[in-house]
């Protein structure tokens, strides 16, 4: 997690935002109190939204309903890897209000989990530009069926994506920890001071490499591709082509409105820890605030993928079209069952309160 927002005596050592000027300190507790209004608001929104969209795509994947495609096995891990990364927000939120409070084992195994996700949604989307081109310019070929050895090899490439993806974030899980200072604990990366500084820049760069630059330049690479496949459709197929390329455009729009502004910020922030760039107070401080404001952006990316890559899919759409209808059609046999039984349960009742009637007439015309 990148919102640390600790004391200025550790400046040089951990974070490339804390520093002394002419050995006066840079106070940023109008950051930290921004920041303690503004994340809990932005994590609540995110987390009820991302939360609805995805668990109702993994819902409905997660169903009897069989995967077709290696879109729809990304579609689904992408699912999984945004919810697993919406619900590290809450403990997120509750930090920025009133630090850490539960230790460094949890301050790690959240970290770790934030990065990881945050990666592997990142690779999954480029896998899903990949599966899309392959498609695209082979055409039906490209469908080699779904047997049991073709989602086999389906499940190794995601698996492989969140091997990649869980190596990406080990340094959150061992130099993650929940640091003590006068004003509270706070849950950050703690270096060793020998490499804070070529440390932090290190993983920024790479991390913006392949979180943004390689998934961009893979998405835009494949979406140019399936781009020039549609231009030379049929003009019988204008209208549909010019939809898909559409959606194209939105997709790439998206990622790149969403992502890169927080990834120019990390690379600001990664060329600061090795030239020592700012050295101003208040530069610092609105590098911090662009900070917040662009990961807030970045993760609404999590609560936008369903509709992007699931919702409107023709794939997903049907799938959607037949848990509806299955659900619908087992609701309508269980309603006609126990109409059933009720009626039975009626005649039943009716029968046996004519027996009882005619008992009775036939006792007193005996006698």
């Amino acid at each position: 997690m990148d919102f640390h927002y600790h004391d200025d005596e550790d400046s040089g050592l951990n974070d490339s935002y804390d520093y002394a000027y002419e050995h006066t300190l840079c106070e940023k507790e109008a950051v930290r109190s921004f920041a303690g209004v503004f994340l809990p608001v932005v994590y609540s929104l995110a987390l009820a939204a991302g939360l609805a969209g995805n668990a109702l795509v993994v819902a409905v994947y997660a169903s009897k309903l069989r995967l077709r495609t290696l879109t729809d096995a990304c579609i689904l891990n992408l699912a999984v890897s945004d919810l697993l990364l919406l619900l590290t927000l809450p403990f997120w939120a509750a930090d920025a209000v009133h630090g850490w409070k539960l230790g460094s084992a949890a301050c790690k195994l959240a970290s770790f989990l934030y990065s990881a996700n945050f990666s592997c949604g990142m690779l999954l989307l480029a896998c899903i530009g990949v599966d899309r081109r392959r498609a695209a310019t082979r055409g039906p070929a490209a469908r080699t069926g779904s047997g049991p050895r073709v989602r086999r090899r389906w499940l190794s490439v995601c698996l492989l994506l969140w091997v990649v993806a869980g190596f990406l974030a080990l340094p959150e899980l061992v130099f993650s920890t929940a640091k003590q200072s006068h004003r509270g604990t706070s849950c950050r990366a703690v270096f060793p001071p020998s490499m804070a500084r070529p440390a932090k820049a290190a993983l920024e760069l790479l991390e913006v490499t392949l979180r943004f630059v390689l998934p961009f330049s893979v998405m835009a690479a494949c979406y140019c591709s399936i781009a020039r496949v549609l231009s030379r459709a049929a003009e019988a197929q204008r209208v549909g082509k010019w939809r898909a390329l559409r959606v194209l455009l939105a997709v790439v729009a998206v990622f790149l409105l969403t992502q890169a502004p927080y990834n120019v910020v990390k690379l600001v922030r990664a060329l600061d820890g090795v030239y020592v760039l700012v050295t101003d107070c208040d530069v610092s401080k609105g590098l911090d605030g662009a900070l917040q404001a662009t990961e807030c952006l970045a993760l609404a990316h999590a609560c936008i993928n369903p509709v992007l890559y699931a919702f409107i899919g023709s794939s997903f759409r049907g799938h959607v079209l037949k848990a509806a209808k299955h659900f619908g059609q087992r609701h309508r046999r269980q309603t006609n069952r126990e109409a059933e039984v009720e009626i039975a349960l009626e005649a039943r009742a009716q029968s046996q309160s004519q027996s009882a009637s005619g008992e009775r007439d036939t006792s007193t015309f005996t006698i």
